[in-house]
């Protein structure tokens, strides 16, 4: 195999559903839609998103000497299911440990096979911490498309995955293969979204939308959408449930996505009363740490008036 073929073969090795390797240059196609989301304010509080704007369209700005971006997916749809249906929803990819420890420590992994026997480098792991642009990398690698819900969709294996990646200053074979936008007239996605977030195909006001409301959202949640949430707590996955694409979802094969035994258990009752000491035991791992004990009450305290 060439040394193309022995990285992807690598990250399948190490538990990624899929790589693929693009040559690093300016996301010419993005300059616009990004510059034009921002200006509507569609993101909302995530001034982050503002910010180092050339270096999230050009990642050689970002890494030094970067020649090629590996990008990957991991998989992270449950086996498991809450177990009560009145019981607040988690979002899938909150169920585990935090995606960012994951899925860079394998990135880290890949790293260090790529600069021990492909050839010396220099490298750094990307996990949505950085102003990387993951879905518009992840095309160009031929790993899938974008959907109208903004997410990236693959053929293979739907949306219910988290992508990382590694910018290299190995210059290698690229996957040219651009995989067609298979949406067609399908509408589900934007049909579904009790908040109407998904304000036109390919587009989301962040503003709208149940996740940035109950993670990214610091202050009060926008009182506009009250009754709108559908018990989501932390998350949302609604425009994902919906589409067919991940009726090809399997459930993965990590351990540290495994939620804690209790958590599937809680009834809605035992998410009412969640005290400091039961959320630490929980969350303790978990991404929900984000939103922290004050910000879990809000939300709550937020669906319960629905």
């Amino acid at each position: 195999m060439d040394k193309h073929e022995r990285i992807k073969q690598k990250a399948v090795e190490l538990g990624f559903l899929a790589c693929g390797i693009s040559a690093a240059g300016y996301l010419v196609d993005e300059k616009e839609r990004l510059r034009s989301w921002l200006a509507e304010g569609m993101n909302g509080e995530m001034e982050y998103m503002a910010r180092n704007h050339e270096k999230r369209l050009d990642p050689r700005l970002l890494h030094e000497g970067t020649k090629s971006v590996i990008s990957v997916l991991l998989n992270y749809y449950p086996k498991e299911r809450q177990l009560d249906p009145e019981a607040p929803v988690l979002s899938k990819y909150a169920y585990g440990t935090d995606y960012h420890f994951v899925l860079k420590d394998k990135l880290n992994e890949l790293l260090k096979f790529i600069h021990d026997e492909i050839g010396p480098c220099n490298g750094r792991a990307f996990v949505d911490s950085a102003p990387v642009l993951d879905k518009a990398w992840a095309v160009r690698s031929g790993l899938g498309w974008i959907g109208k819900n903004t997410n990236l969709i693959s053929v293979e294996h739907g949306s219910f995955f988290f992508i990382g990646e590694l910018l290299v200053d190995l210059e290698l074979k690229t996957d040219d293969r651009i995989v067609s936008n298979h949406c067609g007239n399908c509408t589900r996605c934007i049909d579904a979204c009790p908040t109407k977030a998904i304000v036109a195909p390919y587009v989301v006001d962040a503003r709208r939308c149940i996740s940035y409301q109950t993670i990214e959202q610091r202050g009060e949640i926008d009182k506009t959408l009250e009754g709108q949430f559908k018990d989501r707590v932390f998350g949302c996955d609604i425009c994902q449930d919906v589409c067919p694409w991940n009726l090809k979802s399997e459930p993965h094969e990590e351990p540290a996505f495994d939620p804690h035994p209790r958590l599937m258990e809680l009834s809605r009752l035992d998410w009412q009363n969640m005290d400091e000491s039961l959320f630490a035991e929980l969350f303790r791992k978990s991404a929900v740490m984000r939103t922290k004990y004050s910000g879990l009450m809000r939300n709550l305290k937020f669906i319960g008036k629905s």
